[in-house]
């Protein structure tokens, strides 16, 4: 539906008005703070009688999003010029030739240090066969917030740092406070899913997939992408276990609704600013959504913290997420396509999309920038994160067609339909078929 969305209304790319102007189509997922349109209607208020740009918002659903996008670039009919996608896509878009490579225009055009001004795991998202296929727009990664005014209130005075943990504080604060749940996230069917899960395994030690590089040395820059390929599954070990385990405990022991199986971002992030919940598995741009006109959680009621781990010791992991700004490889307007992509990516919109919508940035120098710091406490939080915490899922092409799986046997071990023992031997079996 949002494929046959966007054909009937993208008839303006690559088309020049009479006057010269350069029409580009830009298409991105709906975004509810604002921030996008705004910088839009900054760039088309800047560049007029230059570059004009059409927003064309498709699916909220990654999935759904990522399907109407390759669809019309299999039928060769798409005509958006630049694309605002998930981070996963960069290897599988460019192993079929469907974005461009970027990378003279990146070392020319950035300042200072080119690739390097951004973090490294950013680029790395960007980067296959030594190309860069995308610029980092904006950044995301797993955070525990939690009601730090009940947590106060029932005596305790720092969040939990372990699984375990977590649930004895939940369950004590939603009794004395008369909270609904203890503990939201998301535990759909579908890639977030696969994110909360991912994020159980690796806090237990465990990995799903096991991404190695054909380049391997240590003083590897950012500036110089290594190939990536999960050509080992290694799902079918007692950490992985464990880390299923411990999602599904959430439910067993009351800790989150059964619903919980159905949550999406939209629901779990409700639950949490309706007063619903006491903890919440969610990204960076929530905590924009406190004191909201709707909700029921003011901005100094939530604190944030790392996501806890299976055993105190355990490093914390959160799994990398947010968009890159992609250039259709079959655009006819790519010179006006860059010129809206480096103003999207720079500095200056960076820092108003921080401020107002609560989105990482992913230049370097911005993680230092007071009035960012100041203003948004979750940056400052996301910046220790982003350096020792951040893991990302697996760079390859082969990635799309994982992904799915994981997502309905994740779903079904936290529905209870699998136990955890069951659900890596089927994703092991299940996983080197679709490899090999």
């Amino acid at each position: 539906m949002a494929g046959a969305a966007l054909l009937g209304t993208a008839g303006c790319g690559g088309d020049s008005g009479e006057s010269g102007t350069q029409n580009i189509v830009f298409s991105a997922a709906p975004d509810n703070t604002g921030t996008l349109q705004e910088l839009i209607d900054r760039f088309n208020r800047e560049r007029e009688g230059e570059i004009q740009v059409e927003y064309q918002e498709l699916s909220r659903i990654t999935g759904e999003y990522r399907r109407s996008v390759i669809s019309d670039f299999e039928t060769g009919s798409l005509e958006v010029d630049v694309i605002g996608g998930d981070v996963i896509w960069a290897t599988e878009f460019a192993d079929n030739g469907w974005i461009e490579d970027i990378s003279r225009r990146f070392y020319t055009d950035y300042p200072q240090n080119g690739p390097d001004d951004f973090l490294g795991a950013l680029i790395n998202s960007v980067a296959w066969r030594n190309r860069l296929w995308g610029v980092p727009w904006f950044s995301d990664a797993g955070l525990l917030y939690y009601r730090q005014d009940l947590l106060e209130e029932s005596g305790f005075d720092a969040p939990p740092s372990t699984w375990d943990g977590l649930k004895q504080i939940a369950r004590q604060v939603a009794e004395e406070s008369g909270t609904r749940y203890g503990f939201v996230f998301q535990g759909a069917e579908y890639e977030g899913g696969v994110v909360n899960c991912l994020e159980y395994i690796w806090s237990a030690g465990g990995r799903a997939l096991l991404t190695t590089s054909s380049q391997t040395s240590p003083s590897m820059s950012p500036a110089q992408p290594v190939e990536l390929s999960p050509n080992v599954v290694e799902i079918d070990n007692p950490r992985a276990t464990e880390g299923l385990r411990l999602e599904r405990s959430m439910i067993e022991d009351g800790i989150s609704p059964q619903e919980v199986t159905g949550y999406r971002e939209l629901q779990s992030q409700k639950a949490f600013f309706d007063g619903d919940a006491v903890f919440l598995r969610g990204w960076p741009n929530m905590y924009a959504l406190a004191g909201g006109e709707n909700g029921q959680v003011a901005a100094d009621q939530v604190g944030i913290a790392q996501i806890p781990v299976a055993v105190e010791g355990n490093q914390s992991y959160s799994c990398l997420g947010g968009a890159n700004m992609y250039m259709n490889a079959n655009s006819q307007n790519k010179d006006a396509a860059w010129e809206f992509i480096k103003f999207m990516t720079a500095p200056e919109q960076q820092e108003f999309r921080a401020l107002e919508g609560s989105f990482l940035p992913t230049l370097e120098a911005l993680y230092d920038d007071p009035k960012i710091l100041n203003q948004v406490p979750v940056v400052e939080l996301a910046r220790d994160i982003i350096g020792n915490n951040l893991r990302a899922r697996p760079s390859s092409p082969d990635y799309p067609q994982i992904s799915p799986r994981m997502a309905v046997r994740f779903n079904d071990c936290l529905s209870g339909d699998l136990s955890p023992e069951e659900t890596v031997a089927v994703l092991q079996q299940e996983m080197e078929k679709l490899l090999a």
